[in-house]
């Protein structure tokens, strides 16, 4: 069975925006590392020995899968560390709306101020990392022209001003159902 093969100019689009992604959470997290740590502990699912580590690690490794996601030859490093920073990230959500814990900040960092965990960050999360795989591929042996580069570069902004509204429309939710139900 062969495997999925996607343009190129789709994958590359694809790398940039997560690699973006990935950069500037890490960036955000790393610049404040004690509101992070704190998310951490808040999720309750480490012992309280290991959320410093945790904490310190984690941005670290999503740094690191933003950047190897940008360069053919660290592409598939990329994958992998992606993989494990937003599966885990997807995953400790997963396990707190599932047991009602949803009052925190998801620790995401941003400007959207602070996000409620919700399942509708799981399924965000789910969508970047259906994005991560496609990005990390290296698409059909098409060669690039100039007009790819444009839209690779146009494709990038799309999916980071998806991404941006995404995020405002989570980070809005509980506001606008508290202002339904007239409380």
């Amino acid at each position: 069975m062969d495997a999925l093969v996607i343009d190129p100019v789709l994958a590359r689009a694809c790398g940039a925006a997560l690699a973006v992604i990935l950069i500037v959470g890490a960036w955000q997290k790393l610049r404040d590392l004690a509101v992070f740590e704190a998310s951490v502990e808040l999720y309750r699912l480490l012992p309280e020995t290991l959320v410093p580590l945790f904490a310190r690690l984690f941005p670290v490794l999503e740094a690191m899968a933003g950047v190897a996601l940008l360069f053919d030859a660290s592409r598939s490093l990329g994958l992998a560390l992606g993989l494990l920073v937003l599966g885990a990230a997807t995953l400790g959500v997963a396990m707190n709306v599932s047991r009602g814990h949803t009052e925190i900040d998801c620790g995401c960092g941003g400007a959207e101020g602070h996000t409620r965990l919700s399942w509708a960050l799981v399924a965000r999360n789910l969508v970047l990392l259906g994005l991560l795989v496609a990005g990390a591929q290296f698409g059909s042996e098409r060669a690039l022209v100039w007009i790819d580069y444009l839209s690779v570069a146009g494709g990038t902004l799309m999916l980071l001003t998806l991404y941006a509204a995404a995020n405002q429309l989570i980070a809005n939710h509980p506001h606008l159902a508290q202002m339904r139900s007239g409380s």
